[in-house]
């Protein structure tokens, strides 16, 4: 079994567990929190992936850890992931679990990309725009690119739609000396 398709399967194991507790969206704050710790902390990856850490050792530290926040089912699973030695995987389970709650609340993420940093406003008009196209609520990144000149640049899964005043200029200069 390819890593995709087994972090697939654990996300979709955690994400019945949520909804069995009613706990999908904190499981999606503490999976959230916990990927991007061991992404952004060699410290904790080392310890995870480390095969010179004893299993028990890296169950207790998680456990010490996510004590006072996390529900002992959320605990339980951790506990099955580091035992089959999937530990290395958690950031791509997260990624999977995240999607199927979106997914669940009918939400999508997008790329916004703007040629200034946007004020709290435009950033609101937006939002509701691309949620009123695509009928999702969508909660958009936001990214200023002066290059671009003006317009946006939208990316949502694989599908980019490039509004800037750099492609019209680029589409227009090419018409030019086409005639």
């Amino acid at each position: 079994m390819r890593e995709p398709t087994i972090a697939r399967n654990y996300a979709q194991a955690l994400f019945e567990l949520g909804e069995r507790s009613g706990e999908t969206e904190l499981f999606a704050d503490l999976t959230e929190a916990l990927a991007g710790a061991i992404t952004s902390q060699p410290k904790v990856r080392v310890v995870l992936e480390s095969p010179r850490v004893h299993k028990k050792k890296k169950l207790e530290i998680l456990r010490n850890a996510l004590a006072d926040y996390a529900p002992e089912s959320f605990i339980r699973f951790l506990q099955a992931v580091v035992k089959r030695g999937r530990q290395g995987m958690f950031p791509a389970i997260a990624r999977e679990y995240l999607a199927l709650v979106d997914e669940k609340f009918n939400r999508v993420h997008a790329g916004v990309t703007l040629a200034r940093e946007p004020d709290k406003a435009l950033q609101e008009s937006v939002r509701a725009k691309l949620s009123e196209v695509f009928g999702k609520e969508v909660i958009p990144h936001f990214r200023a690119d002066p290059t671009i000149l003006g317009g946006l640049i939208l990316r949502i899964g694989d599908r980019i739609i490039d509004g800037s005043i750099r492609r019209k200029m680029a589409a227009l200069r090419r018409q030019l000396l086409r005639t």
